[in-house]
């Protein structure tokens, strides 16, 4: 189940959304900016902006996403940094009312959903049209990053998930308590398991984690202002698994290196 609000469910599941206007799994939002180089990406759609996923601001002018947040290879999209983006009634972006936002072109992993379940190749950047300013941009890993951890470092260490997706703040109930509001939010959690390819953490609200739900597609998952693997797909109602893509593999290396420099 891929962490995105497709465009055509996207009213639908907005109508079943209720509660307080509060998209993360047992999050905070971001009032005091700690992750400004966060940010909604989004498209447009029948002359709006609809907002697709999250991704990371990685250089001033290129922005980290997963690939399936994409319509096609270099397809031109948005990003806002600003904490909340505003919605009209019927779901598109009010442009206007953003202190931020920048255009790019997109540029998909080429091999991606080409290699089968043990690695879907899902990553993708936008590199801006312009350099985005005022905005420190998050740090990439080296090579194997996460492997030269020892299974007691891994499981000890504490990571942060951030993105404007859908909101969860209880465990009881399956998509009834889920609600949209476009913050940026972001929530602890710790290491479950480690493949080649793929970090998956958990986000059980027993043990204190949070996580992602739709919409926080592409976001991060940082350990400190590190970049370490991006919102792939998780369990389908959102309170259980993180199962996140790794860039700091060869291959997520080998894709990003036409882009950033690397560490």
């Amino acid at each position: 189940m891929r962490r995105l609000i497709g465009l055509l469910a996207m009213p639908i599941l907005l109508l079943a959304l209720t509660g307080p206007a509060l998209g993360i799994s047992y999050g905070q939002v971001d009032a005091n900016n700690k992750y400004s180089n966060v940010g909604a990406l989004m498209a447009e759609v029948e002359g709006g902006l609809v907002i697709y996923c999250t991704g990371t601001l990685i250089s001033p002018t290129v922005f980290l996403t997963a690939s399936h947040c994409l319509d096609f290879d270099g397809q031109t999209m948005y990003v806002s940094f600003d904490v909340t983006i505003p919605e009209d009634e019927d779901g598109f972006v009010e442009a206007k009312k953003l202190k931020t936002l920048y255009e790019g072109t997109a540029h998909m992993h080429p091999l991606y959903a080409s290699g089968g379940a043990n690695d879907t190749y899902d990553i993708a950047v936008v590199v801006f049209h312009k350099a985005v300013r005022g905005i420190k941009p998050a740090k990439l890993p080296t090579l194997n990053y996460l492997a030269t951890l020892s299974a007691q470092q891994l499981k000890s260490t504490t990571f942060v998930a951030a993105g404007y997706g859908t909101v969860r703040d209880t465990k009881q109930g399956a998509f009834q308590p889920l609600y949209w509001d476009p913050t940026r939010r972001f929530a602890t959690q710790t290491a479950n398991s480690l493949t080649a390819a793929w970090l998956t953490l958990s986000m059980n609200q027993a043990t204190g984690d949070g996580g992602t739900c739709y919409g926080d597609s592409g976001g991060p998952h940082f350990i400190g202002d590190t970049v370490v693997s991006i919102t792939v797909t998780g369990d389908v109602w959102c309170k259980a698994t993180d199962k996140t893509y790794r860039v700091d593999t060869q291959v997520a290396r080998d894709f990003l290196d036409d882009f950033v420099t690397l560490p």
